[in-house]
């Protein structure tokens, strides 16, 4: 067993975050590299000009379920000390709404506006600011919808996962994501095709 790293090896707060800020500072780079601190080149997903969003995060998905499926299957992670959060159905999909326009208005989520701020670029800054007021408003309304994002109104359902919900294997859940993932990327592509990619890193 050697895996979570940071679990087994009960490492300080400390170490953790050391190895956070350089994974960040990591995963900024990667964004800048593509093209994801630039607003228009996010944005333009959404009237399907541009899907190297969709490809890219997709492919991270199905990287990361498919490392974890085999290490898992060699017995060479603890996967109960993995952190699932908890599914709270209707609450998270009314987030996720609220998330996307703001995506799509502001050409930015959360990781890649400070990767335009790393750069930069003024419009981050706007949305950066329109982020943190949100979460100011968020905190002060909070105590008064908590029976929607946390109580009996949420859709709360515990900690659910695709195999634990369709009863099947982790193989039968990845092969399927794959076979998902693939029909996204050639349709990414057709879509592309014929409403031009003319978004320029």
């Amino acid at each position: 067993m050697f895996a979570p790293i940071a679990v087994l090896n009960d490492w300080s707060n400390g170490i953790n975050y050391i190895f956070a800020f350089i994974i960040g500072i990591g995963f900024g780079w990667v964004l800048e590299s593509s093209g994801f601190g630039n607003s228009k080149k996010l944005a333009w997903q959404f009237y399907f000009r541009d899907l190297t969003v969709f490809k890219v995060m997709f492919t991270a998905i199905v990287t990361a379920m498919t490392g974890l499926i085999f290490i898992d299957a060699f017995g060479w992670i603890d996967m109960s000390s993995i952190l699932i959060n908890e599914t709270y159905l209707w609450s998270g999909a009314a987030g996720g709404l609220i998330m996307g326009i703001g995506f799509a208005i502001g050409g930015y989520c959360p990781g890649t506006s400070f990767t335009g701020f790393a750069t930069l670029k003024v419009d981050s800054y706007f949305y950066i600011f329109g982020a943190l007021l949100g979460m100011f408003v968020y905190g002060e309304v909070a105590p008064f919808i908590e029976p929607f994002y946390g109580g009996k109104y949420s859709g709360y359902m515990g900690t659910v996962t695709l195999q634990k919900f369709f009863g099947v294997s982790a193989g039968v859940v990845g092969f399927v994501i794959m076979i998902i993932a693939l029909a996204g990327f050639f349709g990414a592509e057709w879509i592309e095709k014929k409403n031009g990619n003319i978004v320029k890193s």
